[in-house]
Protein backbone atom coordinates (compact mmCIF):
# COMPACT_ATOMS: atom_id res chain seq x y z
CA UNK A 1 0.00 0.00 0.00
CA UNK A 2 1.40 3.41 -0.82
CA UNK A 3 -0.55 6.59 0.51
CA UNK A 4 -0.29 10.27 0.88
CA UNK A 5 -1.97 12.47 3.35
CA UNK A 6 -3.41 15.70 2.07
CA UNK A 7 -4.46 17.62 5.17
CA UNK A 8 -8.13 15.91 6.36
CA UNK A 9 -7.80 13.80 3.59
CA UNK A 10 -5.65 10.46 2.70
CA UNK A 11 -5.40 8.97 -0.84
CA UNK A 12 -4.10 5.51 -0.82
CA UNK A 13 -3.55 2.98 -3.07
CA UNK A 14 -3.30 -0.69 -2.60
CA UNK A 15 -1.19 -3.41 -5.21
CA UNK A 16 -1.84 -6.65 -6.77
CA UNK A 17 -2.70 -9.53 -3.25
CA UNK A 18 -3.84 -6.92 -0.67
CA UNK A 19 -6.48 -7.70 1.11
CA UNK A 20 -8.31 -4.15 1.10
CA UNK A 21 -10.15 -4.43 5.19
CA UNK A 22 -6.18 -5.28 6.19
CA UNK A 23 -4.71 -2.91 4.69
CA UNK A 24 -7.65 0.24 5.38
CA UNK A 25 -7.35 -1.11 9.14
CA UNK A 26 -3.67 -1.35 9.01
CA UNK A 27 -3.61 2.63 7.93
CA UNK A 28 -6.05 4.08 10.24
CA UNK A 29 -4.26 2.48 13.10
CA UNK A 30 -0.72 3.83 11.34
CA UNK A 31 -2.10 7.26 11.06
CA UNK A 32 -4.46 7.69 14.50
CA UNK A 33 -7.79 7.72 12.32
CA UNK A 34 -10.98 7.39 14.55
CA UNK A 35 -13.56 8.95 12.26
CA UNK A 36 -13.69 8.62 8.16
CA UNK A 37 -15.98 8.35 5.12
CA UNK A 38 -14.37 5.76 3.26
CA UNK A 39 -14.50 5.68 -1.15
CA UNK A 40 -12.78 3.67 -3.56
CA UNK A 41 -12.76 2.05 -6.87
CA UNK A 42 -10.34 -0.74 -8.24
CA UNK A 43 -10.59 -4.42 -9.05
CA UNK A 44 -10.43 -7.59 -6.87
CA UNK A 45 -10.33 -11.29 -7.89
CA UNK A 46 -11.19 -12.81 -4.09
CA UNK A 47 -14.53 -10.80 -2.91
CA UNK A 48 -16.21 -11.88 -0.13
CA UNK A 49 -19.65 -10.39 1.11
CA UNK A 50 -22.40 -10.92 3.29
CA UNK A 51 -25.99 -9.92 3.99
CA UNK A 52 -27.82 -9.10 7.14
CA UNK A 53 -31.17 -10.65 7.84
CA UNK A 54 -31.85 -8.68 11.18
CA UNK A 55 -34.82 -11.10 12.07
CA UNK A 56 -32.33 -14.13 12.26
CA UNK A 57 -29.80 -11.26 13.73
CA UNK A 58 -26.91 -13.22 11.53
CA UNK A 59 -25.13 -12.55 8.14
CA UNK A 60 -25.61 -14.44 5.04
CA UNK A 61 -22.09 -15.09 3.31
CA UNK A 62 -21.34 -15.26 -0.46
CA UNK A 63 -17.78 -15.53 -1.58
CA UNK A 64 -16.51 -14.88 -5.09
CA UNK A 65 -13.30 -16.19 -6.84
CA UNK A 66 -13.39 -14.47 -10.43
CA UNK A 67 -12.43 -10.83 -11.74
CA UNK A 68 -14.08 -8.30 -11.13
CA UNK A 69 -14.47 -4.08 -11.13
CA UNK A 70 -15.03 -2.36 -7.65
CA UNK A 71 -18.23 -0.64 -8.56
CA UNK A 72 -18.70 1.00 -5.65
CA UNK A 73 -17.04 0.74 -1.97
CA UNK A 74 -18.23 2.98 1.03
CA UNK A 75 -18.03 2.96 4.28
CA UNK A 76 -16.95 4.63 7.97
CA UNK A 77 -14.13 4.18 9.90
CA UNK A 78 -15.06 4.49 13.78
CA UNK A 79 -14.01 3.20 16.94
CA UNK A 80 -14.70 0.43 18.92
CA UNK A 81 -12.53 -0.79 22.15
CA UNK A 82 -9.98 1.70 21.07
CA UNK A 83 -9.62 0.02 18.09
CA UNK A 84 -10.48 1.67 14.32
CA UNK A 85 -14.03 -0.18 13.56
CA UNK A 86 -14.22 -0.50 9.93
CA UNK A 87 -17.83 -0.75 7.97
CA UNK A 88 -18.01 -1.04 4.17
CA UNK A 89 -19.96 -1.94 1.60
CA UNK A 90 -19.07 -2.84 -1.70
CA UNK A 91 -20.39 -3.74 -5.48
CA UNK A 92 -18.27 -5.26 -7.77
CA UNK A 93 -19.16 -6.02 -11.15
CA UNK A 94 -18.50 -9.70 -13.21
CA UNK A 95 -17.71 -10.00 -16.76
CA UNK A 96 -21.46 -11.13 -17.68
CA UNK A 97 -22.55 -7.36 -16.52
CA UNK A 98 -24.09 -7.91 -13.17
CA UNK A 99 -23.01 -6.76 -10.00
CA UNK A 100 -22.92 -8.55 -6.88
CA UNK A 101 -22.32 -6.90 -3.45
CA UNK A 102 -23.08 -6.53 0.29
CA UNK A 103 -21.19 -6.00 3.67
CA UNK A 104 -17.63 -6.42 3.19
CA UNK A 105 -15.98 -9.01 4.82
CA UNK A 106 -12.86 -10.00 2.48
CA UNK A 107 -11.82 -8.46 -0.81
CA UNK A 108 -8.50 -9.19 -2.91
CA UNK A 109 -6.74 -6.81 -5.23
CA UNK A 110 -6.22 -8.05 -8.46
CA UNK A 111 -4.92 -5.08 -10.39
CA UNK A 112 -5.49 -1.94 -8.29
CA UNK A 113 -7.50 -0.22 -5.47
CA UNK A 114 -7.79 3.29 -5.18
CA UNK A 115 -8.75 4.69 -1.56
CA UNK A 116 -10.12 8.04 -0.52
CA UNK A 117 -10.76 8.55 2.97
CA UNK A 118 -11.91 12.26 4.27
CA UNK A 119 -11.20 12.30 7.96
CA UNK A 120 -13.30 14.26 10.43
CA UNK A 121 -11.72 15.71 13.92
CA UNK A 122 -13.55 13.79 16.69
CA UNK A 123 -13.99 10.21 17.55
CA UNK A 124 -17.67 8.12 17.48
CA UNK A 125 -17.63 4.57 19.42
CA UNK A 126 -19.89 1.80 18.46
CA UNK A 127 -22.24 0.01 21.09
CA UNK A 128 -24.12 -3.26 20.71
CA UNK A 129 -27.41 -3.22 19.89
CA UNK A 130 -29.37 -6.23 21.45
CA UNK A 131 -32.40 -5.57 19.02
CA UNK A 132 -30.96 -5.13 15.72
CA UNK A 133 -27.83 -7.28 16.46
CA UNK A 134 -25.31 -4.90 15.67
CA UNK A 135 -22.79 -2.47 16.57
CA UNK A 136 -24.31 0.75 15.73
CA UNK A 137 -22.84 4.40 16.06
CA UNK A 138 -22.75 5.62 19.21
CA UNK A 139 -23.92 9.40 18.46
Amino acid sequence: MKYNRFGESIIARLEVGEEILASLAELAEREGVTLAEISGIGAVGELAVSVYDVRAKRYFDNTFAEPMEIVSLLGTVTEKDGKPYLHLHISAGRADGSVVGGHLKRAVVSATCELVLHTAFGKIGRFYDPETGLNLMDL
